[in-house]
């Protein structure tokens, strides 16, 4: 599926083919005929990097970024193959991730151990590493010029602690990856969107994520682009939800009865049952079963996320 969307502004939106239709995107700022892409999604998302280009009349010596808002599999599995395909780009990434993506292997294998060689090989394919010399580590407060667009890279820790968001200070909007959670765009109701955090393994820091929040709220964005998926407006009634939405997530874990498996299945029952019922007070109608088929990966990274954080708490905690 190639959805594309142009936003009116130099930025647009892309499937990145990531397990379903409009579930990951990759976003495109242009400036001059000069290109920077926000997130890769997986080595599969390449040809539609292209063929985004070709729409717009642009050759692949227009890519001067390749930016990473983390490197988590689905955001940056195919840069190293956006970078063979862009010959002047640079990949831009936070500090912690430059050594990963230079030499992937531990990251790489860390995926393995979660989730077995077979599906790594089959969702993500071969991991390119990419020459250090062309990456830029992207510390909070590094602001990259786009043929004179401002780019600002922030440090918005919270769902991983290699995240940044980056600020389009030509309009106003933010990138936010998986920091501003997840809107799928099936559950919109009457253009108003449904939103909520994710919390996946394994560097999930609900006090952290709660103030990069607010750090992105104090900009005042006129949107947010979100990785899952795409533009989102009204972005204050969101960051709000996602407030309210994180601490009662919070509230779910911590009520978990047992442990292993019995708590696993009894936190993503708990997860389950709020979110279908927030999103039934959103006044959505789509079936539930649609909507667990929309949800069915971010339930069980979301309960697994919330459970690695637990057990490093209790360990800190020295019980």
């Amino acid at each position: 599926m190639f959805d594309w969307r142009d936003y009116n502004n130099g930025i647009y939106a892309f499937d990145s083919c990531y397990v379903r239709p409009i579930l990951a995107a990759i976003h495109m700022v242009v400036e001059a005929g000069r290109v920077a892409f926000v997130d890769t999604g997986t080595n599969d998302s390449l040809p539609n990097a292209l063929e985004a280009l070709s729409r717009l009349g642009l050759s692949p010596d227009a890519v001067d970024y390749v930016i990473l808002t983390h490197i988590h599999l689905d955001h940056a599995g195919g840069a190293g193959a956006m970078m063979a395909a862009f010959p002047n780009a640079r990949l831009v990434v936070h500090p912690r991730g430059v050594r990963h993506m230079a030499e992937p292997a531990r990251l790489v294998a860390g995926v393995t151990a979660v989730y077995g060689e077979d599906y790594v090989r089959r969702m993500y394919g071969e991991i390119q590493p990419i020459a250090a010399e062309r990456i830029i580590a992207a510390p909070g407060g590094l602001v990259l010029s786009l043929a004179g667009r401002e780019l600002l890279c922030l440090d918005t820790p919270g769902h991983a602690r290699h995240h940044i968001c980056i600020v389009d200070r030509r309009t106003g909007g933010i990138f936010s990856g998986d920091l501003f959670g997840l809107s799928y765009r099936e559950h919109d109701v009457d253009g108003r969107p449904f939103i909520f955090p994710t919390t996946t393994p394994t560097q999930f820091e609900p006090e952290a994520m709660h103030a990069s929040i607010d750090h992105l709220l104090s900009f005042a964005p006129e949107a947010i682009y979100l990785t899952h998926y795409s533009r989102v407006g009204d972005v204050e009634q969101l960051g709000a939800d996602l407030h309210r939405r994180l601490d009662a997530m919070i509230a779910l874990a911590e009520a978990a009865p047992g442990t292993g498996e019995e708590r696993h299945r009894a936190l993503k029952a708990f997860l389950t049952g709020y979110l279908v019922g927030e999103l039934r007070g959103h006044g959505c109608s789509l079936p539930v079963a649609t909507s667990l088929g929309i949800w069915d990966t971010d339930l069980e990274l979301n309960a697994q996320g919330l459970e690695v954080w637990l057990d490093a708490r209790a360990a800190a905690a020295g019980g």
